[in-house]
């Protein structure tokens, strides 16, 4: 069974590593072409597969984790809804299938939030990483259905676009950081991956933001 296991995890490792790599490339290399469109499809199959494998690793036994399972609902939430949001150049575009995936992401979020609550009030246990993730993936999912709403989003999905994928890559930065490189001690490998993600998505927002308005 152990065998099986590890064949698993080096599976998960390697569609998790390529996809890092097309992630990174896409972070320097120019927007919209057609290398940046196929660097984006190799980081998002890369990116949902070690994802969706990481989740049955976490229910293996003696494989427990609770930080690879939140990054892993989480970077495939984001992927999913980074690359969906394209659909929405197109002027006047629904899909309610977009909204349940935002909706499983809401309830999840509040699910973490109460849950973390109900440890401290309980039990005096407060994890830290549970409210975390739960607050980003309320806040995100929240933003979903005001971009729903919103009878620009056509002008919009862009902007989304690139905060969801730059979202999903720095998950995924973290998780190899702290679970594949063995720097989970390390305060700056929990940190420097979303200050730097952070600000390239910052930049890019009002890059855009100045381009539409």
């Amino acid at each position: 069974m152990e065998n099986l296991i590890k064949i698993i995890i080096y599976v998960h490792a390697f569609f998790g590593g390529t996809g890092l790599i097309a992630g990174t490339a896409i972070m320097f290399s120019k927007k919209g072409n057609l290398l940046h469109k196929k660097l984006g499809k190799i980081f998002s199959v890369g990116m949902l597969i070690s994802s969706v494998i990481s989740l049955f690793i976490c229910m293996f036994p003696n494989h427990h984790n609770s930080f690879l399972l939140m990054i892993g609902i989480f970077t495939i939430y984001m992927i999913l809804m980074g690359n969906r949001v394209i659909n929405y150049k197109e002027e006047g575009y629904k899909n309610y299938f977009d909204k349940i995936i935002s909706g499983i992401m809401l309830t999840i979020s509040v699910i973490m939030i109460v849950f973390t609550i109900y440890q401290k009030i309980f039990y005096d246990n407060f994890p830290i990483l549970l409210l975390i993730f739960g607050t980003l993936g309320f806040f995100m999912s929240y933003k979903d259905f005001v971009f729903y709403k919103n009878e620009n989003r056509h002008k919009k999905w862009l902007i989304s676009h690139v905060g969801r994928i730059v979202g999903a890559y720095i998950a995924s930065v973290t998780a190899f950081l702290v679970a594949g490189a063995g720097f989970g001690n390390n305060f700056y490998a929990w940190i420097l991956p979303s200050i730097i993600g952070t600000i390239y998505i910052v930049f890019w927002g009002r890059k855009l933001n100045k381009a539409i308005a």
